[in-house]
């Protein structure tokens, strides 16, 4: 515990001009427009492609979920820039959602290259507050890198139940605590609060499958995987999906 209290504060330290910014109110407001999209759009090529046949196997089974007009309508909660479109089948009704409205640039370029879906509308809200979705309105609801920064996961899981048609499903990618025994742990526990300031409110040691175990799902199958990235205190995920 000390050591961990110690090294959090040479971190600080390090970055004491963003928690000055932060305290000033400049640096959220920056973040969230500025430096967490281009971060992520830089960091999202690295995942993707340590992710990719992981998400393949992942929604491989998407089309099982069509609804009783054949349609498959997906919810993508987080949607970013879009990185996911690739892997959903041909003719999927998607409507797209995120907190942050800066990422449409992105997302409208990934829109033009798949030309495969049919993209219904983009919806700027939270996770926890999907509340422009009607209820049992959607066949499945997607959701990758995405619990890791929501302000309750608990809420979140209650809303992507509240849109689900019953039968339908949420598919799941997120990042999650290392074992508690582990070094990858102590380095999570030593970076958690300034990786948290600048990466918008990102989380690194939430037992995600814990929550995911308590929300009502009739179905659920969740599968631990590492994904090494270089230098990053995120190699531990879940991956799977959950029926309703």
């Amino acid at each position: 515990g000390a050591s961990v209290l110690l090294l959090r504060a040479c971190l600080a330290l390090l970055a004491s001009p963003i928690y000055l910014l932060s305290f000033l109110g400049v640096w959220e407001p920056f973040c969230r427009k500025v430096f967490f999209p281009f971060v992520l759009g830089k960091l999202s090529v690295i995942h993707d492609k340590k992710s990719k046949k992981h998400k393949q196997e992942l929604f491989r089974n998407l089309p099982d979920f069509r609804g009783p007009s054949g349609a498959l309508r997906l919810l993508e909660i987080g949607t970013g820039s879009g990185a996911n479109f690739q892997f959903y089948p041909p003719g999927c009704r998607v409507t797209c959602s995120d907190i942050d409205p800066s990422f449409q640039e992105g997302l409208a370029r990934n829109m033009r290259k798949n030309e495969h879906l049919q993209f219904e509308r983009f919806v700027v809200a939270a996770g926890e507050d999907l509340g422009q979705v009607p209820s049992g309105s959607v066949d499945v609801v997607v959701a990758t890198l995405v619990l890791c920064s929501v302000g309750s996961v608990g809420s979140t899981l209650r809303e992507v139940l509240r849109v689900l048609r019953p039968g339908g499903a949420f598919y799941f990618l997120e990042h999650v605590a290392a074992e508690h025994s582990s070094w990858r742990y102590f380095w999570q526990q030593v970076c958690y609060p300034t990786w948290k300031l600048l990466f918008a409110g990102c989380c690194l040691t939430r037992e995600l499958w814990k929550d995911l175990e308590e929300a009502k799902f009739s179905e659920l199958k969740i599968q631990h995987i590492s994904l090494a990235m270089p230098w990053m205190p995120i190699e531990p995920h879940i991956v799977g999906y959950g029926v309703k």
